[in-house]
């Protein structure tokens, strides 16, 4: 496959909807085989509803999109939790995409934002489905299974998850 020219923006409001597009067309075909469509489904409304986009936004989460000469490509989002803690939220890139550096290339941004809002030493986590092939993808970038979780969601659900961790 050809290496794609990526650029990349901070997402603002105007934005919402074209987040929980793309969200829409990577988030149930990577967990089609990890969740029920019943979970799926529950999860995308409670993580990419305009609404709750919005309020992610109010409570501090910045995202950032990917762009090639074609269109956005994906996503990844980042908040920061502590003083020196900052979680990695979402980072998720189109069909068409994969395969093309674009994941490597956001998780790479998002450490610069990072970087650009705590210049000093810090951490940065993220959940990640423990049955997800995207712990494979972390680890290459530079982060390791600190811990694991069952975690509560709603409706009798839960996220069954690693969460990795890096020192930037």
């Amino acid at each position: 496959m050809e290496m794609k020219k990526l650029s990349v923006r901070e997402a603002g409001r105007e934005d919402c909807s074209l987040i929980r597009e793309m969200a829409w067309k990577v988030f149930p075909l990577t967990y089609k085989e990890i969740l029920t469509p019943e979970q799926s489904n529950y999860m995308m409304e409670w993580m990419y509803s305009i609404e709750n986009i919005n309020k992610q936004m109010d409570e501090g989460h910045r995202y950032l999109i990917a762009y090639t000469e074609e269109g956005p490509a994906g996503y990844v989002s980042i908040n920061q939790e502590g003083e020196d803690l900052f979680h990695l939220q979402k980072i998720y890139v189109l069909p068409q995409y994969q395969g093309l550096h674009c994941g490597s290339f956001l998780f790479r941004e998002a450490e610069k934002l990072i970087k650009t809002i705590h210049p000093g030493p810090c951490r940065m986590e993220l959940n990640v489905n423990r049955h997800n092939k995207a712990v494979e993808f972390y680890q290459h970038m530079g982060m390791h299974k600190d811990r694991q979780g069952d975690f509560p969601i709603g409706n009798g659900f839960y996220m069954n998850d690693f969460i990795m961790a890096k020192d930037i």
